[in-house]
């Protein structure tokens, strides 16, 4: 079945840098766009990054453009966020999610997600 398994997360002070990752497994990694989405304390899911199939396409929420960086490696079946220059408003739950069909190229939409890694942002 569909797993994706997010790592990577941890406290981290303003300024600093963290990298996440997903593994996923039971579908074909290459075959989708992915997407990385974070949840804050009391709020909803964020859209913050897509990647394309191939990974030379990708977009970002304008909260974190410049400051982060998605990326993935299809023959390790796995998706990347680099984060850098992080904000107390950075702080929450990051899932990397996928679209049920694959190549769908269209509005994010988190058929599958993962089960999420904490980020903290804090002095």
């Amino acid at each position: 079945q569909v797993q994706l398994v997010e790592s990577g997360g941890d406290l981290v002070q303003p300024g600093g840098s963290l990298r996440l990752s997903c593994a996923g497994s039971g579908f074909t990694f290459s075959n989708y766009w992915m997407y990385w989405v974070r949840q804050a304390p009391g709020k909803g899911l964020e859209w913050v990054s897509t990647i394309s199939d191939g990974g030379l396409s990708t977009s970002y929420a304008d909260s974190v453009k410049g400051r982060f960086t998605i990326s993935r490696d299809n023959a390790k079946n796995t998706l990347y966020l680099q984060m850098n220059s992080l904000k107390s408003e950075d702080t929450a739950v990051y899932y990397c999610a996928r679209p049920a069909n694959a190549f769908y190229n269209g509005p994010p939409k988190y058929d599958y997600r993962g089960q999420g890694t904490q980020v903290t942002v804090s002095s």
